[in-house]
C-alpha cells in the first residue's frame, strides 16, 4: 500500500482513477490508513453534536381522520407524504398544490376515533357493512347527507360509546394502512415519516388533544391498536397506555399536547381531570415523561402568550383566539390556565412545592390541517379543512371553526375561518434525519416552534460565555462544550456568576429579513410570586436598545396592502447576541427562552383578497409578523 502511494503522487488525476479502478485501490482505501506519526487530517469524525435544523410537521390529518373525510378530503396517507416531500398533488378541491420547498419529515397523526371510517365507506368496505350502524352511516354519506352522517358519529364520539367496538378487524385494518404508507415513505438521511396518531379528548367540548409520536417502526407500532377517547378522556390514561405500550414492545412514544387555547382552562389546570386533586409530585413526573413538549402555535391560533396575562409584551396579541371552546364560550378565569408563558411560571412554582416541574416542556408549531396538505405559509395556505381549500367562495373566509353548539348564556364564541392561522412548523436541532435521531432530539426538548417560516435559530446557555464567543469559527462545538442548547438545564450559579445566552439567527432564505431577537425571562422570587420580563437584545437597522432593555423604534412596514407584497428592504437577514441576565438572583429559578420576530409581510387573507379580487376581512391585520419561539432553557438553584 506505501508503494502505491508513493506511486500516485507522481500520477495526474485522471491516471490515479484509471490506476485506482483496475487496481482495487479505492477499496483498499474505505478504510482508514494512517501511518505512524502521521496526524488526524478531518476533524470531524469524533463529533456527534447536533449540527443540523430540520423542519417538519407533526400534526397532519388525512382522509382517515374522520372529522376530514367525511368532508371531502379524499387525500389519505400516500398523498400526504408526497406532498410533503415536494410532489404535485391535486387537492381534494382538484387545485393542485406543491411546497416552495419540501419538509424534511412528517407526521400523519390522524384522529384514533373510529380511525379510517371515510376510506371504508367510500370502498363500501364489507366488514363495515356487516354492522347496522356502519351501514347507516355508510348510506347516508352516499346518499350526499354528509352532515346527517357526521351529526351521527359524533354523537357516540361525544358519549364515548365505539359504534363499532365489535368490529376491532377494522381499527387493525386502518392502522396497518397507515404504518404502511410511513414505512413507505420514510427514508432515512432524506426524510423522516414518523408513525403517529391523535387521541381526541374532549371533555365538554374543551380540547385537551395530544398526538402520539412513535420513535418505532412497523414491527413495534402495529403490535398494539392506538387508544381512542372512547377509551378514556384523561390524559393520565393516555399515559399509562403509553407506558404499556412501551412495557410491551420495547418500544419509545411520547405525547404532543396542542390548543390550550380552546381547552377552556384544562390544559395547564392546578388539579387533575378525574379526580379533581391537587397535582401532586408522581403527576408532575409522569406528565413530563411522557409529554416533553408542548404545540404552541398552529391553524386554531398562538398559544404562546395573550394580552391579558402580557400586558406589557406588545407582541403578545397574536393571531388570538380566546373566545372559547368548541362547546362553550370562555370564562375570564381560564385564560391563564391556557398559555404557554405563563405555564411555564407555574411550573417553576410546582418545582418549588413538590420538586418536579409538570410544565417543563419544550415548544413546536405544526399545523393541524385536515386536507392532507401541509402548506404553512401565507401564499400557499389550503386552510384548515377541504370545505375552506382556496377559492374564492365566501366560505373560505366564513366557515365557523367554532361554535356550532349552544352556550349555555346564549354567548357567541364563534370564530370563523378567516382567523385562522397559516402555521406552524416544528424545527429540530439532529445529527441526521432519521426517526431516531429527531426523535431523541424532541425527547431531550431541542427543539423550536415557528408560524411557518423557516428561519434558523440557534441558541446556548452557561456561565462562561462572552460576547466575543459569537465570532467563534466553532460555535456549536464551544456551545455544546461549555454550556446547553435550547431545553436544557443549568445547575446552581457560582458565587458572582450570572446566566449569559449565545443566540444565532438566520433568515428564512426565501422569506422575509428579521426585525429582532427578544429573551423571554420568567422567573420565581422568594415569597413564591411568578414574574416574567420580555428583553430586546439585538433589532436590526440603527435602532437602539435602552436602558429598560427594549427598542422603542418599530422595524417599519413595507406591505403594499392592495398588492399583498412587501420587499426586504428593512431588517436584516442575520441577527446574533451575547445577553447576560442583568437581575439575576443564583436563589430564584428561572426560564428564558428566544422569541425572533420578522418584519411584516402580507397576511393570507390580503394574499387571497388580491388573489380572488375579494373584500379583505376587517378585524384582522393586513400584514402579520411571523416568528419563533425557542424550547426554555432552565435555571434551578438546588
Amino acid at each position: 500500500m506505501k508503494t502505491q502511494r508513493r506511486r500516485l503522487k507522481n500520477l495526474g488525476l485522471l491516471a490515479f482513477i484509471s490506476l485506482a479502478l483496475h487496481m482495487g485501490v479505492f477499496a483498499q482505501m474505505d478504510a482508514p490508513q494512517t501511518a505512524p506519526g502521521d496526524r488526524q487530517y478531518s476533524p470531524y469524525p469524533e463529533e456527534n453534536f447536533p449540527n443540523q435544523v430540520f423542519f417538519g410537521d407533526t400534526h397532519l390529518h388525512t382522509s382517515y381522520s374522520t372529522d376530514a373525510g367525511m368532508f371531502g378530503n379524499t387525500l389519505g396517507p400516500e398523498e400526504a407524504y408526497r406532498f410533503a416531500k415536494g410532489n404535485l398533488v391535486v387537492s381534494s378541491t382538484g387545485v393542485p398544490a406543491r411546497l416552495h420547498r419540501p419538509l424534511d419529515f412528517l407526521v400523519v397523526a390522524d384522529h384514533a376515533e373510529n380511525l379510517g371510517l371515510a376510506p371504508m365507506i367510500e370502498n363500501s368496505n364489507p366488514d363495515l357493512l356487516k354492522s347496522d350502524w356502519g351501514k347507516q352511516v355508510h348510506d347516508l354519506v352516499k346518499a350526499g347527507n354528509l352532515g346527517e352522517a357526521y351529526a351521527l358519529w359524533g354523537a357516540g364520539v361525544s358519549k364515548r360509546e365505539d359504534p363499532l367496538a365489535e368490529q376491532k378487524g377494522l381499527m387493525k385494518t386502518a392502522w396497518n394502512d397507515i404504518i404502511e404508507a410511513a414505512e413507505l415513505h420514510n427514508q432515512p438521511g432524506l426524510f423522516t415519516a414518523f408513525i403517529g396518531f391523535e387521541w381526541t379528548s374532549s371533555p365538554g367540548g374543551n380540547n385537551l388533544h395530544r398526538n402520539v409520536i412513535y420513535r418505532d417502526g412497523k414491527s413495534l407500532a402495529d403490535q398494539v391498536i392506538p387508544m381512542s377517547v372512547y377509551d378514556s378522556e384523561d390524559p393520565e390514561d393516555l399515559w399509562k397506555w403509553m407506558q404499556s405500550y412501551e412495557a410491551k414492545t420495547g418500544g419509545r412514544v411520547l405525547a404532543i399536547p396542542h390548543n390550550g387555547n380552546l381547552s377552556n382552562g384544562l390544559m395547564f389546570d392546578v388539579i387533575t381531570l378525574t379526580s379533581k386533586k391537587p397535582l401532586d409530585r408522581d403527576y408532575a413526573s409522569r406528565r413530563m415523561r411522557w409529554e416533553p413538549l408542548y404545540e404552541v402555535t398552529q391553524i386554531k391560533g398562538d398559544g404562546e402568550s395573550h394580552p391579558f396575562l402580557s400586558p406589557n409584551d406588545e407582541f403578545a396579541d397574536f393571531e388570538t383566539w380566546d373566545k372559547g371552546s368548541f362547546g362553550a364560550a370562555k370564562e375570564p378565569g381560564m385564560i391563564p390556565k391556557e398559555y404557554a408563558r405563563e405555564a411555564l411560571k407555574k411550573g417553576l412554582a410546582f418545582e418549588r412545592n413538590l420538586g418536579v416541574n409538570p410544565f417543563k416542556f419544550g415548544m413546536v408549531g405544526s399545523t393541524d390541517s385536515h386536507t392532507s396538505l401541509s402548506t404553512t405559509t401565507e401564499d400557499n395556505f389550503f386552510g384548515k379543512a377541504t370545505a375552506v381549500e382556496p377559492t374564492s367562495d365566501p366560505t373560505r373566509f366564513d366557515e365557523k371553526i367554532t361554535g356550532y353548539l349552544p352556550d349555555p348564556q346564549g354567548r357567541d364564541y364563534s370564530i370563523r375561518h378567516y382567523r385562522g392561522s397559516a402555521s406552524g412548523l416544528a424545527a429540530v436541532w439532529a445529527r441526521e434525519n432519521t426517526r431516531e435521531a429527531l426523535w431523541d432530539a424532541m425527547s431531550r426538548k431541542e427543539v423550536f416552534a415557528t408560524t411557518g417560516t423557516r428561519l434558523r435559530v440557534r441558541v446556548f446557555g452557561g456561565f462562561d460565555f462572552s460576547e466575543k464567543d459569537l465570532a467563534r469559527t466553532d460555535f456549536g462545538k464551544y456551545g455544546y462544550e461549555n454550556g446547553v442548547p435550547m431545553g436544557g438545564d443549568l445547575k446552581k450559579a457560582d458565587a458572582g456568576k450570572s446566566p449569559g445566552f449565545l443566540v444565532r439567527v438566520l433568515r428564512d432564505p426565501d422569506g422575509a429579513n428579521l426585525d429582532r431577537i427578544q429573551l423571554i425571562k420568567g422567573w420565581l422570587d422568594a415569597e413564591g410570586q411568578t414574574h416574567e420580563r420580555v428583553y430586546d437584545i439585538a433589532v436590526s437597522g440603527n435602532r437602539k436598545i435602552g436602558p429598560d432593555g427594549r427598542a422603542p423604534e418599530k422595524v417599519g412596514n413595507t406591505v403594499k396592502v392592495e398588492e399583498a407584497s412587501y420587499d426586504n428592504s428593512i431588517g436584516s437577514p442575520f441577527l446574533q447576541a451575547f445577553w447576560s441576565d442583568p437581575e439575576f438572583n443564583p436563589e430564584e429559578p428561572a426560564f428564558y427562552y428566544i422569541r425572533v420576530l420578522e418584519i411584516p409581510t402580507p397576511r393570507w387573507t390580503t394574499i387571497d383578497a388580491k388573489v380572488f379580487g375579494v373584500d379583505r376581512p376587517d378585524d384582522v391585520p393586513a400584514s402579520i409578523q411571523e416568528r419563533a419561539y425557542t424550547s426554555p432553557v432552565w435555571y434551578n438553584p438546588r
